[in-house]
C-alpha cells in the first residue's frame, strides 16, 4: 500500500508538470484515452453523469469510466461503470436512459466474447440505481451481431437484410415503446464500399429498434433516410452515422419550451462531428437541416449528449490530435471540449459553453487603445478572451505567441470568404497543424462577438453563440511566453481573465 501512494503521488505530480495537460478541459485522469469517446451522459436528481471510453492497461480491453458532477466543472470519479466481461475485449460508444424510478440503463456496443458459442458480441444493456456505483450487465444482448461483428442479419419477407448493431444511440420512450438506434460503419464498409455496391448500404443511416421492456427488442427499419446526398454540403456516400444522439431541441438556452424539432449528433469517421434538424413522424426521422460541427478535419468527435432538469441541452465531444505515441510520450491521452448547450432559435442551431464556466473567471483584465496590438493577460497558456468587433472587416487575435513571434494559433473572422478561422498552422510542431475554416456569416450591421478559451494544448472559439472550432495545438517548450496579439481592426471591447484548474490534476 505504501508504494502504491507513492506511485501515485508521482504520477499525479507528472500530470501537474505536464505543459499540455488542460487544467479546465476534463482530461482522461489515467489509463489511455484513444478512443476516447465521451459516452452514456445522463440527469438524473441535479447530478450530470457522463463516462469515458478508454483501454485499460489492467485487462487490455475497453472500459466506460464514469464521472459525475453537479457543477460541470468538478468530477467526481466512480468505479468502471463497463468493463470486460465473460471472455470478451469491453465495449465501444453507446448512450445511457433513465427511468422514472431512477434505474439508469446504459446501451453499449458489446465485443464477442473469445468463445462465440456464448456470444458474437453486438448490442448489450446494463443498469444501475442511485448511487449508479454498481452496474449490472443485462442477461440477454438486445441485438445478437450475426456473420460480420456488428451486423445482424434479419429475414424480411425472404429477403435478408443486413442491420446495423454497433454504437448505439441513447434510449428513448414514446407511448408504449422504448427505442433505440444502432449506427452503421461496419454495413458501410462491409456492403457499401464499391461503386456497384446495394444503394441501400451506401451512406449514413441507422437502423431503428424498439422494445416493450427494455429486454426483448424487434427491429423497425431504416430510423431515417438522406434525401440530399453530397448536396449542399450533406453527408455523401463515404460517410457513415455513429455515435448517434437523439434528443429534443428546445427554443432557449435553459428554461424553455419545446420546439417540436430534434437534433441528431453523430459522427462520419472520416468528416467528423455532424448533426441534423429535423421532426419526429411516428417511428421515423424526417432531416430538415443539416449542419457540421468538425470542418478541416475529424478534430471534434465522438458526441454524447443529455437533457438536464433545466431543459438544457449538453453535449460533449472528444478533441482527437492522433499524436503518434501520445500516451507514451505524457502518461495520459484523451481530453474533451467543454460542455456545450445547444438550442434552437430562428431557424438555426445555436451554442454556447455552459455558463457554469464562469464561476472559474478571475483577474478580468480590460483592454485599453493605449495597449495596441499587445492584449494583457495573467497567464496566456490558461485564459479566456471575451471580445466584440465591428462586423464588415477581418478582426480577431492571436493566441499562444512565442517570445520570437514565430509560433501562434490564429483564431479571426473573414467577411470576405464568410468564415471563422483558426489557423494552427503555425502553433507548433505537433498534432495536426493547418487552417481550419467553419461557415459563419454576419447579417448586416451585426457585430463580431467571440468567446475564446485557452487552455495549454486546447483552443476553443465561440463566435455569436451560432459558431464553432476546437482544436489541439502543441506549442515549443522552449518558446513559452504565450502573449496575445490583436489582428485587424481595434475592438469595440475586449477583455480577459484568468481560468482556475478545475481538474484535481
Amino acid at each position: 500500500m505504501k508504494e502504491s501512494a507513492i506511485y501515485a503521488r508521482k504520477y499525479r505530480e507528472t500530470l501537474l508538470s505536464d505543459p499540455y495537460r488542460p487544467t479546465y478541459h476534463f482530461a482522461l485522469p489515467d489509463g489511455n484515452g484513444f478512443p476516447a469517446d465521451p459516452n452514456g451522459a445522463f440527469w438524473y436528481n441535479g447530478v450530470y453523469h457522463l463516462m469515458y471510453l478508454y483501454k485499460s492497461l489492467e485487462t487490455d480491453g475497453y472500459h466506460y469510466g464514469h464521472i459525475s458532477t453537479r457543477d460541470l466543472l468538478h468530477w467526481r470519479h466512480h468505479p468502471d461503470a463497463l468493463t470486460v466481461s465473460d471472455g470478451d475485449k469491453g465495449c465501444y460508444s453507446g448512450g445511457a436512459f433513465v427511468a422514472e424510478d431512477g434505474t439508469a440503463y446504459l446501451s453499449f456496443w458489446k465485443f464477442p466474447s473469445a468463445d462465440e458459442k456464448v456470444d458474437k458480441g453486438g448490442i448489450a444493456l446494463a443498469y444501475s440505481k442511485p448511487p449508479y456505483d454498481i452496474w449490472h450487465r443485462m442477461e440477454t444482448i438486445a441485438v445478437e451481431s450475426s456473420g460480420v461483428w456488428g451486423v445482424s442479419d434479419i429475414e424480411i419477407d425472404g429477403d435478408v437484410l443486413h442491420v446495423g448493431c454497433a454504437d448505439p444511440s441513447n434510449i428513448w420512450k414514446n407511448g408504449e415503446f422504448y427505442y433505440m438506434q444502432a449506427g452503421n460503419l461496419v454495413l458501410l464498409n462491409a456492403f457499401g464500399r464499391e461503386e456497384s455496391s446495394d444503394p441501400r448500404y451506401k451512406g449514413d443511416f441507422t437502423d431503428l429498434f424498439r422494445s416493450r421492456d427494455l429486454r426483448k427488442w424487434e427491429y423497425v427499419g431504416r430510423f431515417y433516410e438522406n434525401t440530399k446526398m453530397g448536396i449542399d454540403g450533406w453527408p455523401d456516400e463515404t460517410e457513415d452515422d455513429m455515435c448517434p444522439s437523439f434528443l429534443p431541441l428546445y427554443d432557449a438556452a435553459e428554461n424553455g419550451s419545446p420546439t417540436g424539432k430534434y437534433l441528431q449528433l453523430f459522427i462520419s469517421h472520416n468528416k467528423g462531428c455532424q448533426y441534423y434538424i429535423g421532426v419526429l413522424d411516428g417511428e421515423r426521422f424526417v432531416p430538415e437541416q443539416h449542419g457540421r460541427m468538425s470542418f478541416a478535419d475529424i478534430s471534434y468527435f465522438a458526441p454524447e449528449a443529455l437533457i438536464d432538469g433545466t431543459g438544457r441541452h449538453i453535449m460533449w465531444a472528444w478533441i482527437r490530435n492522433d499524436c503518434a505515441s501520445d500516451f507514451e510520450k505524457h502518461g495520459w491521452c484523451g481530453v474533451y471540449g467543454v460542455p456545450r448547450c445547444l438550442w434552437y432559435e430562428d431557424g438555426r442551431l445555436k451554442m454556447i459553453p455552459v455558463r457554469e464556466l464562469d464561476l472559474l473567471e478571475f483577474g478580468r483584465i480590460e483592454y485599453s487603445e493605449r495597449d495596441g496590438e499587445c492584449v494583457k493577460v495573467h497567464d496566456g497558456s490558461v485564459c479566456r478572451i471575451k471580445g466584440v468587433w465591428r462586423g464588415d472587416y477581418m478582426s480577431g487575435v492571436r493566441v499562444l505567441v512565442s517570445d520570437d513571434g514565430r509560433e501562434y494559433t490564429e483564431i479571426y473572422y473573414s467577411p470576405e470568404k464568410k468564415r471563422l478561422v483558426m489557423d494552427t498552422s503555425r502553433s507548433g510542431t505537433d498534432g495536426w497543424c493547418l487552417r481550419d475554416e467553419a461557415p459563419f456569416e454576419l447579417s448586416d450591421g451585426e457585430e463580431l462577438s467571440l468567446d475564446i478559451f485557452v487552455d495549454k494544448s486546447v483552443v476553443e472559439v465561440y463566435a455569436n453563440n451560432r459558431q464553432a472550432i476546437c482544436r489541439r495545438v502543441y506549442p515549443s517548450l522552449s518558446q513559452r511566453e504565450c502573449g496575445i496579439r490583436l489582428i485587424g481592426k481595434t475592438p469595440i471591447r475586449l477583455e480577459t481573465c484568468g481560468m482556475f484548474p478545475s481538474n484535481p490534476y
